[in-house]
This record gives structure tokens, sequence and C-alpha cells, in this order.
């Protein structure tokens, strides 16, 4: 009886737990979630299929037009054909060299695959210069399944912290480190934009925290050995107990 309860403990303990993380997993985020401004980087669109019912068959990610992105490039994902519309901005925006930008790209979409039930797929684009005068750039998203329904990841962050139904995907931009930090990397600055590029993105996967998916069920599974560790504690004392 003793054996059961604790098994019961735990056992509630772990459905309590990973009912509140995965709806917090199930989010439309950007990976790695921070980027330093003026640079490149490579980002992933992770699209988690929140349906027991239904596919994602098409995502659309519509990029920052009041800071635009002077180029972007997509990694082909098998079994999706990605298109980049590009167009005029509503107004010319002057970018950090000066230039007057009247065109950009508008948004990325991805059609021709699947995500099933149960499963989630990244959809990487290469950008950058990224712009240096802000400290985040949004992009929202829109995520459609088989029977047409859409759904909007477009809310902005709440006033009182809590988290939005749908929340924004949303880049934070961070100060470039300064060059006494990147010793023996000055010859890079010089580089052509591919090389930039490549320099950048290893930079950002070097500096950059885990994701907070990763760090939600790190923190589940910490709680879960917690409790399963308690339980032997106990059930140790106890079986000592009439010897004593």
């Amino acid at each position: 009886m003793f054996y059961r309860r604790i098994g019961t403990v735990a056992a509630a303990a772990l459905a309590l737990t990973v009912g509140l993380a995965l709806p917090a997993l199930a989010h439309v985020t950007i990976n790695p979630g921070t980027a330093e401004k003026g640079g490149w980087t490579k980002l992933a669109f992770r699209v988690p299929n929140e349906r027991d019912d239904a596919s994602t068959t098409k995502l659309v990610v519509t990029f920052p037009t009041d800071h635009p992105l002077p180029f972007v490039s997509v990694k082909p994902v098998p079994g999706w054909k990605a298109e980049l519309t590009e167009g005029k901005l509503p107004e010319p925006v002057v970018a950090d060299d000066g230039d007057k930008v009247t065109e950009s790209v508008l948004k990325v979409t991805w059609t021709g695959g699947k995500i099933e039930p149960g499963q989630f797929q990244e959809f990487e684009v290469s950008v950058g210069p990224l712009p240096k005068d802000v400290d985040e750039i949004a992009f929202p998203t829109e995520q459609t399944y088989t029977g047409g329904e859409v759904v909007k990841w477009a809310d902005a962050p709440k006033t009182d912290g809590t988290e939005a139904e749908h929340p924004l995907p949303t880049l934070k931009l961070v100060a470039a480190a300064s060059d006494g930090e990147h010793s023996g990397m000055a010859m890079t600055t010089a580089a052509p934009p591919a090389a930039q590029q490549t320099v950048a993105v290893m930079k950002q996967s070097a500096s950059s925290p885990a994701s907070d998916g990763t760090a939600r069920v790190m923190g589940v599974a910490g709680i879960i050995a917690g409790l399963l560790g308690g339980g032997l504690g106990l059930a140790s004392l106890r079986r000592r107990s009439p010897a004593a």
C-alpha cells in the first residue's frame, strides 16, 4: 500500500507538470531567440502541430517592413516548397549604411509538405545584416491546417506579464560584443557576405542559451526525478523502522 501511494503521487505530479509544460512548448517560436545587432544569423521557425485530427500544410512568415532585412535566403526542407515574396515597402526606409530601401522580402511561404499530429518542423532562413537601432523584430506567422483552419501567431505580449494565446514570434536583438571579446577574429570583419554569415552563425550557436522549450522539459525531468528519489528514501526508512 505504501509503495502504491508513492507511485500514485509521482504519476499525478508527472501528469500535472507535463500538462503545464506542453501547451507552452506548442507555440511557434524562433530559435535561437536572440541575435547580435548589425550581424548575420540563421533563424529556425519551429512549428509544432497543435491538432490531433489535422496536419499543418502551409506556413507563412511575414518579415518586418519598418526594419527590412536586406538579404534573406532559405534552407530547403524536404517535401516543402519555399517561395519568397518581394515587394515595395509601405514607406521608404533609410538603412544603417545610409541607403534608402524601397523594396524588400515581405514574406516567405512554405507549402507542399505536412506536419502530422504529434510532430513539429523547423523552417530555416539566413538573414542579415540585422538592424542596429532596435531591440527586437517581429515575424507574424500564419499556420494553416488541413480543413482550412488558419492560426495567426500575432498576439502582442500582455501588459500583466502573462503569455498571450498565440504569441508573436519575436527575435531579440542584443548589442554586438566588443572587439576585445573577439580576439583573433579581426580578419573576418572584411569578409564577403557569405563568410560573414557563417561567422555570425558560429558565434550565435556557441553563445545562445538553450531554448525555452528545452528548459521547460529539463525542469519537468528534474521535478520527476526529485519525486521518485523522495519516494525511494521514504520506502527505505519504512523498511528500517521495525529493526530500530
